[in-house]
């Protein structure tokens, strides 16, 4: 695939997994933004478009025997909604109540010395009490409704159009990513301060690796979940 600044950042993930990282690198938002060029993506995020094409374009190129990440695209829908429950929502739920512990005790030993804390308390707790009621609505409305269609049955619910939930989720996924964004900055990109404890610490690695799980997980259902499962509906209807 040839590149450019007009390239959708979904496509380019999308044909190069192998982008995802350096994108996320250089805070170039891939999952919610996915719709935009690299030029409006590069915009958004403050960084030099011709400087991020260049990086991309040094990256190694992946060649037709190299082990790669599986191809969604060719999958099944059942299979990737069983894919993101098994693999996201399980780590969410592992991991947001880990956090949430390793939080109260860095608060209570250094909440005096960094006031910053206060404000990522208070997303932190946002960012989770959002999560856990969208991935029920994932799992219990908008899921099963793709899997009736996936299976090629006429897909029953109290909404019209597979459209409906979808626009809910995105929206939800657009407010995480928000989230996302805040939490970085009050956390100086999750550096752990000088007079930070191992505890701090793991904290906020913790952190990092929760921004970069979300966003993998919201690029797979924004950007190839969402538009196929689109698809499918109005091939079903014609």
């Amino acid at each position: 695939m040839t590149i450019n600044l007009d390239t959708k950042v979904g496509d380019i993930v999308l044909a190069w997994p192998q982008a995802m990282r350096y994108l996320e690198s250089q805070g170039v938002d891939y999952c919610c933004g996915g719709h935009r060029s690299l030029r409006e993506a590069c915009e958004a995020a403050g960084r030099d478009s011709s400087q991020i094409l260049a990086g991309l374009e040094g990256l190694d190129r992946p060649t037709a025997d190299a082990p790669s990440s599986r191809d969604w695209m060719s999958a099944s829908l059942t299979e990737l909604m069983a894919h993101i429950e098994a693999t996201h929502h399980a780590y969410l739920r592992t991991e947001l109540p880990r956090l949430d512990m390793l939080l109260e005790k860095v608060l209570n030993a250094h909440g005096g010395n960094h006031p910053e804390l206060d404000e990522v308390f208070d997303l932190f707790q946002a960012l989770a009490g959002d999560l856990m009621p969208h991935l029920m609505k994932e799992e219990q409305i908008l899921f099963p409704f793709i899997r009736q269609m996936d299976a090629g049955r006429a897909a029953e619910a109290c909404f019209a159009s597979v459209q409906s939930p979808i626009r809910v989720m995105e929206s939800e996924h657009e407010a995480v990513g928000a989230m996302l964004v805040q939490l970085r900055a009050h956390t100086n990109g999750y550096e752990t301060p000088a007079d930070g404890c191992a505890t701090f610490r793991a904290f906020y690695d913790g952190l990092k690796a929760l921004e970069s799980d979300l966003h993998l997980h919201i690029y797979l259902e924004n950007q190839i979940l969402h538009p196929r499962a689109r698809m499918m509906e109005a091939a079903l209807q014609a």
